[in-house]
């Protein structure tokens, strides 16, 4: 009985040890959290290795002074606490005349105020901006600032830590992917005009001579052949219609009108074309702009038009649509809106896609392009509203180019 009762008691006494153990390494994590703890000793195959606080921080230091982008500790006044070499060398400015300084003298007013607005809301997630850093050397570096707080002994002892990355590559990559995009979009305007200008001169005169012998064909057929004389004249009006609709689109890849009359014709031109085509209700109003746009102003707010109507046309199911030109101060702005069904802005670009989303992104291209801006809304629902403003070119420039057309 005794040998029976000893081996039940055997797994209690390791029950217990394991108690002990995991309360012992509890009170050393727990010391070693609140800062009792100045060293920790840990057994390993070349015997016991003591590890220390400083030599933990020598460690992050390390870490933190190889990464590729700046890093930095502020108060909630904007001193900086410390700074890595990354930084230092990002603003041009010796590491010590960086640490102990205020983060501000790197900012402008403009995004000082963001900055503050940031500390704000640090605790909340996404607390980033953009900036422009002002170097020591008088250069300006585009940057990205992300802010975190790492320790908060009330209000006015935070201190946050924050990440700056060094934008300029990115910017440039940027604008290299930009200006691409617009020679794209100058070479695909120079081969509509060249295609429209075949099918003008071209298609469009053999289809006539086309539609013209056969208008002769059954004007010399007698009424005895009347069934080849229907058949005559039904040909005649099939040639008709296919004339007109090379006509249309030679008109659409290439307005002759824009150039000849300006934008206020080619747009009530457009919306006559797609009210009566697809059946939808179009009202259209125009402010006289007291300048006129330049030519491949004018002609990206055409194809901006274009793309929108044709959106509302395969996705919005709309009903009414209004499209109106007006003047802004010193720009010029055109508003499309539609009672459709509308879509989310919020939803990733590949689910947008079959609603418009390329349609919205060449829109974005054409109005950047001649240094314009777009601005689309859209609820679920409740429709489709886009808007476009572009600068009106100064009075003098529009004189010449009045005085040339």
């Amino acid at each position: 009985m005794k040998t029976a009762r000893g081996k039940r008691s055997a797994p209690f006494r390791e029950l217990a040890e394991l108690r002990a153990r995991l309360a012992e390494a509890e009170e050393t994590l727990r010391s070693i959290h609140t800062g009792e703890v100045d060293a920790v000793v840990v057994a390993g195959k070349h015997g016991p290795q003591v590890f220390t606080l400083k030599g933990a921080e020598h460690a992050y230091r390390v870490l933190i002074e190889s990464m590729n982008e700046g890093a930095l500790t502020l108060t909630v006044d904007k001193m900086i606490l410390y700074a890595n070499q990354c930084f230092a060398r990002m603003v041009k400015c010796p590491l010590e005349q960086v640490v102990g300084s205020s983060f501000r003298r790197f900012l402008s007013a403009e995004d000082r105020a963001a900055l503050r607005r940031l500390l704000r809301l640090a605790d909340r997630s996404g607390s980033k901006i953009q900036v422009l850093l002002h170097a020591g050397d008088g250069s300006q570096v585009p940057a990205h600032i992300s802010l975190r707080p790492l320790a908060r002994n009330g209000p006015k002892s935070a201190i946050f830590g924050m990440v700056v990355t060094d934008m300029t590559e990115a910017r440039r990559t940027e604008q290299l992917l930009r200006a691409l995009t617009h020679r794209v979009v100058q070479v695909q305007e120079t081969e509509r005009g060249r295609v429209a200008l075949e099918l003008h001169d071209n298609i469009t005169q053999l289809l006539c001579a086309i539609l013209v012998r056969c208008q002769t064909l059954a004007s010399k057929l007698s009424p005895c052949d009347g069934p080849l004389k229907r058949e005559a004249i039904i040909l005649r009006e099939m040639l008709g219609q296919t004339a007109g609709e090379v006509v249309r689109i030679s008109r659409h890849l290439r307005p002759s009108v824009l150039d000849e009359l300006g934008l206020v014709a080619v747009l009530r031109d457009t919306s006559a074309e797609f009210a009566e085509r697809t059946g939808v209700a179009l009202k259209l109003s125009c402010v006289e702009l007291t300048a006129r746009l330049p030519a491949e102003a004018e002609l990206a707010l055409y194809r901006i038009l274009q793309e929108a109507l044709k959106n509302v046309e395969k996705h919005a199911r709309a009903r009414r649509v209004t499209v109106c030109l007006s003047q802004q101060g010193g720009c010029a702005q055109l508003a499309i809106k539609d009672d459709g069904i509308g879509f989310d802005l919020d939803s990733p670009p590949a689910r947008r896609s079959e609603e418009g989303g390329l349609g919205l992104l060449s829109m974005r291209e054409r109005a950047s392009y001649v240094g314009g801006a777009l601005e689309v809304k859209s609820v679920r629902h409740s429709g489709t509203r886009i808007e476009v403003r572009i600068h009106l070119p100064p009075p003098s420039t529009a004189k010449r180019r009045r005085s040339k057309g």
